[in-house]
């Protein structure tokens, strides 16, 4: 590669950054001849780059003293630019080459060894460009390293190495992925070379190059190989031979192709064809297979052509399917011998195979050599024989099966009419319309011309009840007869015989009457099924065929049967609904006169609650009086006790009396602890009737209250004012977090007092002294919820639910029964509200005593 230096340049003209042409113009004085300068110009000229003087002073600094006008070539760039700044190059080198670039730059630099490089540059038109540069790197007398240099485009022999690259690179991918062994042989039979990756060989290549293939072969195999050898040398043309080995995998086959590659030798390609033979022997197999499959096959195969459908060839099979023997049907068209029912089936499958070349499970009728319609299932497909496109077709008969499905879904039809006259005689108390119904429907499941019910009567004699007939013949509804002889053959008929089935009237053997009757209503055939009731000929179902003669099926037959037993269901049920219409008009009687004497009865319990309620009060009253009165007595006692202490007397509960006589009792004194007792005793039997007489107004009654809005903190407030001696005495803290900016509520400020004081009271009689108790609400859907929440004892589920409920206590139960009936007061005084009360057991320890009051509002106060 050419490098020009560019050293013999003055240093001042090299200095002032000139280029060859300024230089030759400067006056300055040339210390070369002129000629070098022009040859030089000339080169740089005519050569595919750049040549370039690179100034790299000692302190790093870049100075550029020329660079030719290939540059605007190479980079793309004016040479002023390049020398205004040097780095316009460095970032046009293509990002993966800088780093190789910069090592060979600091290379040079440190070993001043001669500069190459190649790379890649990206142009600022954005060309890719392969570029090689060389220079020789000259250290100055002032410390500056000086490089002379050349930089040519080798971007078209970059292209023709890269396309070598690919052709020698796909060459020889072809050659790896043939996984045939290759050899080179002399014509005398000598292995040459050999190519062996990716085939299975047991000698390495040094066992194999160089030897004879009689000292490596059989001699069979030798033999056979030295002779395909002469021929293809011989004639020029590619020879084919095929051979066995024994292998460490047994035994082989093995195919080579020899071609003529060079002066007396040949090119063998060996392949392991043992696969291939495998599967031709497996072929050659499953076509006798195929042989054995068509002459054996149960259903009828045939092969025809596709375009006339002229049979080629037929199964034992078809023969027995079709009536035709081989040589009948073989060179016919299957219009020829007349197969086709329907002749456009044949065109379907025509046009079906053309368009998927397949058709499977197709059920077409065939009609055979005498004349008989077979159905069949036919798959067929496209096959080529000798070029000729035919189908192979099989025929599965299913003649039978359809004749099978045929009498499940008469059987099925016969089930779904049986189970809806099941279901019309269950849901249905109408005779005639259940009998009207069963004849229509029998009549078009048997498609015959006539179906009717017939009554035997020991006193009406025969008459018909329902009928279902063709409008063509005459009806028998209407008819009877009281021919004794005629009825009592009819009888006969239809003892002897529980079904009796005639095909043709003309050959039953009857009396002249009987014969008569069938003529006057053109009966042909008959099919009769008695119905009995209790063992006894109640009548009978009769399907008649006017039309002719008929055969009746065994279907049929039981179809009749099974809907005679209905009818006769029908019937004993219509007899049972009479018993029971007069059944049910006995018990209206019987009802209403159980219902006078229950009314009466009512009036004695009436009368008797009348007396129960004036019992009560008259005793309530009577026993009220006489608490009160014991209560002020003891009162007055107590009071009296208490002064007496005060003057130091001693305590007499009798009043002041003469000092009695010896014979006179002595006043008894008694204790103020026992004067206490009898008090608090005598309160709680007042509080107890006090409740029950509430108790019995409020049944009776019902609860009177005065509701009207209040501010509920104030009432709260007030209530707790008089509870406070209670609360104070057992030690009670109240905690109050009712707010004070509540809604008003409609309330009757009394009766939520006594709701408070009970519900307080119930907690303070099951605890002892120092309970805690909380007081908060909260506003719900309109309605103002309060709880009383304390930290005492608890109760079961079932013990909250019933607390409330007015109901005999257990004399155990720690809720006394004035306690229980003032806890029914309070449920009776919040429901009067229209609210709620209850309470909740916590789990740790305590009860949440809540009840509900409704808010104020504008239609509250026209409340009643």
């Amino acid at each position: 590669m050419a490098m020009i230096t560019l050293s013999i340049m003055p240093i001042a003209y090299i200095s002032k950054g000139l280029r060859v042409d300024e230089i030759v113009k400067s006056p300055y004085k040339l210390d070369f001849p002129t000629d070098k300068i022009t040859l030089l110009e000339t080169v740089a000229a005519n050569l595919p780059g750049m040549i370039f003087q690179i100034r790299q002073r000692q302190d790093g600094s870049i100075f550029i003293p020329y660079i030719s006008s290939g540059c605007e070539y190479l980079y793309e760039l004016q040479p002023e630019a390049v020398q205004a700044d040097f780095q316009v190059l460095y970032k046009l080198i293509h990002p993966q080459d800088i780093k190789a670039f910069t090592e060979s730059i600091a290379v040079c630099s440190n070993t001043l060894t001669p500069w190459h490089w190649e790379g890649r540059i990206i142009t600022p038109s954005g060309k890719l460009k392969w570029i090689q540069g060389t220079s020789q790197p000259q250290p100055q007398k002032e410390g500056d390293l000086l490089w002379d240099g050349l930089i040519i485009d080798i971007t078209d022999r970059k292209q023709v190495e890269a396309k070598l690259q690919e052709s020698e690179a796909r060459y020889q991918a072809i050659l790896d992925a043939i996984p045939d062994l290759m050899f080179r042989i002399s014509r005398d039979g000598e292995y040459l070379d050999l190519k062996s990756e990716g085939a299975n060989v047991t000698l390495s290549r040094e066992e194999i190059v160089g030897k004879h293939v009689k000292e490596l072969l059989p001699s069979d195999v030798a033999a056979i190989s030295l002779e395909a050898i002469a021929k293809t040398l011989d004639s020029g043309t590619l020879q084919t031979c095929e051979y066995q080995l024994a292998t460490p995998l047994g035994v082989r086959d093995y195919e080579a192709r020899l071609v003529v590659s060079g002066a007396d030798e040949v090119l063998a390609i060996v392949r392991d064809i043992t696969e291939r033979k495998q599967a031709e022997v497996a072929l050659q197999n499953l076509a006798q297979k195929f042989a054995k499959a068509f002459s054996c096959s149960p259903d009828s195969i045939t092969i025809s052509t596709l375009q006339t459908g002229r049979f080629i060839e037929v199964n034992d099979s078809f023969v027995e399917l079709s009536g035709y023997q081989r040589d009948e049907a073989i060179g016919k068209t299957s219009f020829e011998l007349n197969l086709w029912v329907d002749d456009d089936d044949r065109l379907k499958l025509v046009q079906e195979l053309q368009a998927t070349g397949v058709v499977r499970n197709l059920e077409v009728e065939f009609r055979q050599k005498f004349g008989k319609t077979i159905t069949t299932l036919l798959s067929a497909e496209v096959i080529d024989l000798d070029g000729i496109p035919s189908i192979l077709a099989v025929h599965h008969d299913i003649t039978e099966r359809k004749q099978v499905e045929a009498q499940f879904r008469l059987a099925a039809q016969r089930d779904r009419l049986l189970a809806e006259t099941l279901v019309r005689i269950r849901s249905s108390l109408n005779l005639e319309e259940i009998l009207q119904t069963t004849v229509t429907e029998v009549r078009q499941f048997l498609q015959t011309d006539r179906v009717f019910i017939g009554l035997n009567n020991t006193n009406l004699g025969v008459r018909t009840l329902a009928e279902s007939v063709d409008p063509k013949y005459p009806s028998v509804l209407g008819w009877s007869t009281n021919d004794e002889a005629y009825l009592q053959e009819v009888r006969n008929l239809l003892k002897d015989n529980l079904v009796r089935v005639v095909e043709d009237i003309t050959q039953m053997s009857v009396s002249p009457k009987v014969q008569a009757h069938c003529r006057k209503f053109q009966t042909q055939a008959s099919l009769a099924v008695p119905i009995m009731l209790d063992n006894e000929l109640f009548g009978a179902l009769i399907a008649n065929q006017c039309s002719g003669s008929r055969h009746w099926q065994p279907i049929e037959i039981d179809l009749l049967q099974q809907m005679s037993e209905q009818v006769a269901i029908a019937i004993q049920q219509s007899q049972i609904y009479q018993k029971l219409a007069e059944l049910n008009t006995n018990l209206e009687h019987q009802v209403e006169e159980r219902t006078a004497q229950l009314q009466q009865k009512m009036q004695e319990v009436e009368t008797l609650h009348r007396i129960k309620d004036v019992v009560l009060h008259t005793v309530a009253h009577d026993l009220r009086t006489s608490v009160m009165g014991n209560l002020m007595v003891l009162k007055n006692l107590l009071n009296q006790k208490v002064g007496s202490r005060e003057q130091g007397e001693k305590f007499s509960p009798l009043p002041p009396a003469p000092r009695p006589s010896a014979s006179s009792q002595s006043p008894i004194p008694v204790s103020r602890s026992i004067i206490e007792r009898m008090i608090q005793g005598n309160d709680r039997q007042l509080a107890m009737i006090n409740s029950l007489l509430e108790m019995n107004s409020s049944e009776k009654q019902g609860m009177h209250i005065k509701p009207e809005p209040m501010q509920f903190n104030i009432l709260l407030r007030g209530i707790f004012t008089q509870l406070e001696p209670m609360l104070t005495q057992n030690q009670v803290t109240l905690k109050n977090l009712v707010p004070a900016d509540l809604p008003l509520v409609m309330t009757d400020g009394t009766l939520l007092q006594k709701v408070l004081i009970n519900l307080i009271t119930y907690s303070l009689q099951n605890n002892p002294p120092g309970l805690n108790l909380i007081l908060s609400t909260t506003v719900e859907g309109g309605m103002l919820r309060t709880q009383i929440q304390d930290d005492g004892v608890v109760m079961s589920k079932v013990e909250c639910d019933r607390l409330f409920d007015l109901h005999v206590r257990d004399p155990q139960d720690c809720c006394s029964t004035s306690i229980g009936l003032k806890m029914y007061l309070c449920r009776k005084a919040i429901e009067s509200h229209g609210g709620e009360i209850g309470v909740i057991s916590n789990r740790k320890r305590g009860l949440t005593f809540w009840f509900t009051l409704p808010l104020f509002t504008s239609s509250a106060t026209n409340r009643p």
